[in-house]
């Protein structure tokens, strides 16, 4: 936070992600890059300059991309296939169900800019979608980083685990929000803070501004707890039930849809295990409208004061 202005800083999660995979091929000659013509909006300008020889560019051609990474994985590389979240998620989706997750490749699967960063790019650049679908396919770790240090740290557990995951990597700036010497464990959700009257459940960009919200929910005399999933698959449950017992009940924002991501996901636990006032806070499943990032967060209400209210409804609601 800036002592002159109050605000916190921001700061770019792809600039994290490709300082330390820099950091890490430095030392590992197995890791390589694969993209789809996407170099510079991958931030990979600095990858490409020092190793030239270890980036690969197989052009528009996302189904090529995530097979040639499989390939790559299987000839003993570490291969880190990056591309936009919507077309690699949507286009390539077999080849990451078959060649990676199926064949359970050490594929590292980089989804860049998702959710709705690019704005007045439209529905076809929107990735909402890619965590309902790739929830849906069986032993694919799904991480998303709340900020650059998370965006660190799921670069090196990604590289250092066997198998394939696919980390979502964010456009838009973020402040930092995950306290020094956080853990980072598959289906371990941090807790930012405590309450016990509301549980705000959060991933990715919805982090800080559920944090906003708690400390405004705070001033009105409201203890919401706010809990960072970053690993979206495999899901704290836990966590999750320890807020359904202890709190009113829960929010869950995210930047994606709500018909098959996080959300759903705690809705599907807490439903069979136990029932719970829930809030879900995303994208519904419609086509957003074109306008930049800011407007449809608001149009979608994916903002701390929308946050704020689904907490307030749940206490006035809560029996």
């Amino acid at each position: 936070m800036s002592a002159a202005t109050g605000v916190a800083a921001l700061h770019d999660c792809r600039k994290a992600f490709a300082d330390t995979l820099i950091s890490l091929a430095r030392q590992d000659e197995r890791i390589v890059v694969v993209c789809n013509d996407s170099v510079g909006s991958s931030n990979l300008v600095g990858f490409k300059s020092e190793f030239p020889d270890r980036l690969i560019n197989v052009g528009i051609a996302e189904q090529d991309l995530v097979g040639v990474g499989a390939g790559l994985a299987n000839g003993g590389m570490i291969p880190f296939v990056s591309a936009a979240a919507p077309f690699l998620t949507g286009r390539a989706l077999e080849q990451v169900k078959a060649d990676v997750a199926y064949s359970q490749a050490h594929v590292i699967l980089c989804g860049q800019s998702p959710g709705l960063a690019y704005g007045e790019l439209g529905p076809t650049h929107h990735s909402i979608e890619d965590l309902s679908w790739l929830r849906a396919v069986a032993d694919l770790p799904v991480v998303v980083p709340a900020d650059p240090a998370q965006t660190a740290q799921a670069v090196r557990w990604a590289a250092a685990q066997p198998g394939p995951s696919y980390l979502r990597i964010s456009r838009t700036p973020v402040p930092d929000v995950t306290p020094p010497g956080a853990p980072f464990q598959p289906g371990q959700a941090l807790r930012l803070t405590d309450g016990d009257d509301v549980t705000v459940i959060a991933t990715g960009t919805m982090v800080s501004r559920a944090l906003q919200a708690a400390e405004s929910l705070r001033a009105e005399g409201i203890a919401a707890r706010v809990l960072n999933v970053a690993f979206v698959e495999p899901l704290d449950a836990a966590a999750v039930l320890q807020a359904a017992a202890e709190t009113r009940g829960i929010v869950v924002a995210e930047e994606a849809t709500v018909t098959g991501g996080l959300g759903a996901a705690v809705a599907t636990l807490t439903a069979q295990e136990l029932p719970v006032r829930l809030r879900l806070l995303g994208v519904p499943r419609a086509f957003a409208p074109t306008g930049s990032t800011a407007f449809l967060w608001e149009h979608f209400g994916l903002t701390a004061a929308h946050i704020a209210a689904a907490a307030r409804y749940i206490m006035a609601h809560a029996r």
